[in-house]
């Protein structure tokens, strides 16, 4: 017969809630606490419940973390919410952390903070595509070093910042440099230029350090080559007190612009923004709509953007217009829904009882939220490719064919003879209640789609044992098929 535990040790709490018995009489307890479940109760502080802060154990990771909020719906007819959601997503709102350029930042900060340690001037080039985050990462930089100058005890420096396009004239960026560098006093003869060069030829203890952020620097390019070289040349003089950021596009600008500098030896140090992957195009967005209080989009439909935008340039702000214009096929969607209202009985009864068996959250989930439809018709406005269309204008069983294709080579899998994909082909068709067609039919279709590149058929004297390739992208047949009613869970 197994001993009894001793009440101290452990286990003594596991058998009691797996005990029944009713509470001792000897022990009474003006209100009896809830029962809970032995996890939970281990590592919940005890106000935790009050404040709603409950910790939860991860047991995948083996570390305490709070549960995701649960979100509701939002109501697209609330003109308030509606007009919140596409500010969120607007250019002109600046998220609360540039998050995925932490790294950049670190870099043209610790720049930034070194040169206003040893009081010596110097010049960064930060290059990259539009869209990489290059303005929005320098306006928290700004910010950084103010910060970090204030606490350090540093004489705060002196922020000019200048957009190159919005110079009448391209000589016109000193004339803003010497007006920060000093006060207005008597008028002299020299131009801006010359004003600032001998003033960096000139040791004073009473200037304060400088940061020139020149964005649009490729402007400079094309409009006057002179100025840009006079600017970065500023940085060299001896006792130039100056920190020269200039923002472009161009890769190559110091390579190939900047010649005389890179024989001084005063290139400019270059930090690239590389495009954004599709993974840090998703958590982007997923920040932006994290500071909502209810839930907008699909998960998948912020994926097929991610995924799209990242093939095609990672310009985040193409992104951001993508989302909001599939907002608007929402709109469209639920205004089209509301003018059906007014349809006779006899054509709703059919509609109706198609979605008798669907369950009230799952019909408000299907109308209230942008779905991948949405952003695959949105995608479509403003990516079009010759492959995509050609999967759109394919026959229907041609479309079949090619999602059942899609699920079959998910995975690992790069090929796959004909018998096996046409077994994938009719589980999709009796799945959807379909009728497949023959083998021989079948292969058919299999040539058709040979022919026209979308899969590859290799040689064999039996149709079945032909191996078939995969020869287009998922995410194109995803793109073209999930504005198909008949596809959306197909696709899933």
């Amino acid at each position: 017969m197994p001993a009894i535990a001793d009440p101290s040790t452990p286990n003594t709490h596991k058998r009691k809630l797996r005990s029944h018995a009713p509470p001792r009489a000897e022990s009474p307890s003006p209100s009896p606490p809830k029962w809970k479940s032995p996890r939970p109760s281990a590592i919940a502080s005890p106000h935790s419940a009050a404040n709603g802060n409950e910790i939860v154990a991860d047991e995948n990771q083996g570390v305490l973390r709070k549960p995701d909020p649960v979100k509701s719906l939002w109501n697209l007819k609330d003109g308030e919410q509606l007009r919140v959601v596409k500010e969120a997503l607007h250019l002109a709102t600046a998220p609360s952390a540039v998050v995925c350029r932490e790294e950049e930042q670190d870099m043209v900060l610790g720049f930034c903070k070194s040169c206003i340690e040893h009081e010596k001037a110097g010049s960064l080039y930060i290059c990259g595509c539009p869209g990489t985050g290059k303005s929005l990462s320098m306006e928290k930089v700004k910010e950084a070093l103010h910060n970090w100058a204030k606490e350090e005890g540093f004489p705060l420096p002196d922020v000019l910042s200048v957009n190159c396009t919005s110079l009448a004239n391209t000589s016109d960026i000193f004339t803003k440099i010497l007006g920060l560098s000093q006060s207005r006093g008597r008028r002299v003869l020299a131009t801006p230029l010359q004003q600032l060069q001998n003033m960096y030829s000139q040791k004073s203890s009473t200037r304060n350090m400088m940061l020139i952020v020149a964005d649009e620097l490729d402007y400079l390019i094309t409009r006057d080559r002179a100025v840009l070289h006079d600017l970065f040349m500023l940085t060299t003089f001896p006792f130039a007190r100056c920190i020269l950021i200039g923002v472009a596009n161009a890769i190559d600008l110091a390579d190939r612009f900047l010649p005389r500098l890179t024989s001084l030896n005063c290139k400019p140090t270059v930090v690239t923004f590389r495009a954004y992957s599709k993974d840090q195009i998703l958590r982007i967005l997923e920040e932006r709509l994290n500071e909502l209080p209810y839930t907008v989009f699909q998960r998948q439909a912020l994926e097929l953007c991610a995924r799209k935008v990242a093939a095609a340039s990672g310009d985040m702000r193409k992104a951001l217009c993508i989302c909001r214009s599939a907002i608007e096929m929402l709109e469209a969607e639920v205004r089209e829904s509301v003018c059906n209202l007014n349809t006779p009985l006899e054509e709703k009864s059919s509609s109706e009882q198609n979605m008798a068996t669907v369950s009230d959250p799952m019909k408000k989930q299907e109308f209230d939220i942008v779905r991948i439809d949405h952003m695959a018709r949105a995608l479509s406005k403003t990516y079009r490719s010759p492959v995509v269309d050609t999967i759109q204008s394919l026959p229907h069983h041609q479309q079949i064919i090619l999602c059942s294709s899609m699920k079959h080579f998910r995975g690992s899998k790069k090929d796959t003879i004909l018998g096996e994909l046409y077994k994938s082909y009719s589980e999709l068709c009796k799945s959807s209640l379909i009728p497949p067609t023959g083998i021989l039919e079948f292969s058919n279709m299999c040539r058709v789609l040979n022919d026209q590149g979308l899969i590859k058929l290799g040689p064999s004297r039996e149709d079945k044992l032909k191996r078939v390739t995969p020869k287009v992208d998922e995410a194109d047949i995803t793109f073209a098929l999930q504005g198909i009613r008949f596809f959306r869970n197909c696709l899933q």
